[in-house]
């Protein structure tokens, strides 16, 4: 895991946009889509480190961006080419847009300066999304990225954000996914290949250090 020293300058404010995904009532809530995923976020701590995160994001002047999975009442341009697609279509809670369901969860507080980005389709929350367009122009170079799931939303994230130029810093605890054992293994032989791998704690250290001077 990567310590504050070792992160260097890929954590600056002016440059740095924090990622949530898919922290949304409907998957991490109490009254979940996916149970065993919600219980996992919450008792591993992984949602309150997320709203850590979020929280020292608000306060250093890092830009949060929540992306957000939801479909049409009527399903138009959801994708449907994939099983897990075909499966969401059948889970008790819907994921509609205006609903509880798509809210961000609490501890995660939102606030006007952030910026939500909803997604009607695809697995990625950048592929296809303003998730793209919106850190670039705001002169974002490294891309924090936390929330669930590490079996697919989370790891095409870091993907396209590499592949767009990004820098891909992901804390390792701040990350979900089921079952439990899979993670570690996920992000140690998966993302660590492409991302930055660092915890919470030392991502917090980096946004509280006096900027550095011209």
């Amino acid at each position: 895991m990567a310590s504050c020293e070792e992160l260097g300058d890929l954590i600056e404010p002016a440059g740095t946009v924090l990622l949530t995904v898919e922290c949304q009532q409907g998957v991490v809530g109490p009254g979940s889509a996916l149970p065993e995923l919600a219980r996992q976020a919450r008792s591993s701590g992984v949602l309150a480190n997320v709203a850590r995160l979020v929280a020292a994001a608000h306060e250093s002047g890092v830009q949060v961006i929540h992306a957000v999975a939801e479909r049409r009442p009527d399903g138009r341009g959801a994708s449907r080419n994939s099983r897990l697609f075909r499966a969401a279509e059948r889970l008790p809670v819907q994921q509609l847009t205006g609903s509880t369901a798509v809210r961000v969860a609490p501890p995660i507080e939102v606030t006007e300066e952030d910026l939500v980005v909803r997604r009607l389709h695809g697995l990625s929350p950048i592929q296809g999304t303003e998730v793209d367009a919106l850190p670039r122009n705001l002169g974002c170079r490294t891309l924090i990225v936390t929330g669930v799931s590490a079996n697919v939303a989370v790891p095409n994230a870091v993907f396209d954000a590499v592949n767009r130029g990004y820098r891909a810093v992901v804390p390792a605890d701040a990350v979900a996914g089921v079952p439990v054992a899979y993670v570690p293994e996920m992000i140690r032989n998966t993302l660590a290949l492409v991302a930055t791998v660092t915890t919470t704690d030392e991502i917090l250290k980096c946004l509280k250090r006096p900027p550095r001077r011209a």
